[in-house]
């Protein structure tokens, strides 16, 4: 992991003006979870959904009723919510200091193949947001079904500044 430390100048918030890019407000649990949890030096986020103030962006699986370009879009109003919930929960984006973990599970059909064109959406968002340095690795996985008929979830684990 890659860790902004090695990228002296960098600020997620400047990022965030500098590309006009607004956070959705902080997501709120579909259940009995909290939305960012605190573990060490790390920041573990619930699954993010493609929702904006608890409504739904997009149902659908990809490759079905949504297109490709429709999942990249899901992926990014995801991205945002984890970004909005690790705010709220750090004070600023700045503190976050490396991701660890980026995982994008989309809801497809059985042959569609484009699961890296959709996870793009979050990684651009990342990248828009907190730097080219700061990609890790990811894991993308094509499943049957997610909660409350959404396309896309996002998980994200980030090193955090004390």
């Amino acid at each position: 992991m890659v860790s902004r430390r090695d990228a002296p100048g960098a600020s997620a918030e400047k990022r965030l003006a500098e590309n006009g890019i607004v956070l959705p407000p902080p997501p709120t649990p579909f259940g009995a979870y909290v939305e960012a949890a605190r573990i060490g030096n790390l920041l573990f986020l619930s699954g993010m959904l493609p929702v904006v103030g608890r409504e739904p962006q997009f149902t659908g699986r990809i490759g079905g009723e949504l297109t490709t370009e429709d999942g990249r879009k899901a992926a990014k109003i995801a991205c945002l919510s984890g970004l909005s919930a690790a705010r709220a929960y750090l004070g600023s984006l700045d503190r976050i200091t490396g991701v660890a973990k980026l995982g994008v599970y989309i809801a497809t059909e059985g042959d569609f193949r484009d699961h890296p064109k959709v996870a793009d959406g979050a990684s651009d968002v990342l990248v828009a947001v907190l730097g080219t340095e700061m990609l890790s690795g990811r894991v993308v996985l094509g499943v049957a079904s997610l909660p409350l008929g959404m396309p896309v979830e996002v998980e994200l684990i980030f090193e955090i500044a004390p």
